[in-house]
């Protein structure tokens, strides 16, 4: 099982996780400053592009109810004003008997891979019928 979601990096997304995150580091908010570093000009949090599977992860795949327990991540390339994110969700295996499933999480833009990891949530239990 898959699910994606395409997301445009706009500069309000940036402004408001800086909000919500309280990271204000200049190589996300000052393009004067960020265009003296390695990056050559301004790039996205990275926690914001990951945070975009999280996003599959409550409302697609594998939904409503779904809780993170662990993620780990790996960046290759940043992400820019502009780039469309894909967050992509890859069911890898699943323990019915403790509710756990690990996923495979990628993000993309374009055809390049921006960040890859694993993830572990904890997803709600089916209630059984009840008997007659």
């Amino acid at each position: 099982m898959v699910a994606t979601k395409d997301v445009t990096i706009t500069e309000d997304r940036i402004q408001q996780f800086a909000q919500a995150s309280d990271d204000f580091n200049p190589v996300h908010m000052d393009e004067a400053f960020a265009s003296k570093t390695a990056y050559r000009g301004r790039i996205a949090h990275g926690l914001l592009s990951a945070s975009f599977g999280s996003a599959v992860v409550g409302t697609i795949l594998p939904g409503a109810g779904a809780i993170y327990l662990s993620q780990s991540l790996a960046f290759h390339k940043p992400v820019r004003i502009g780039d469309v994110v894909r967050a992509q969700i890859t069911v890898a295996s699943v323990d019915a008997e403790s509710a756990r499933v690990v996923l495979r999480t990628e993000g993309y833009v374009g055809d390049d891979m921006i960040m890859e990891g694993e993830a572990t949530v904890r997803v709600p239990r089916r209630r059984r019928p009840a008997k007659a």
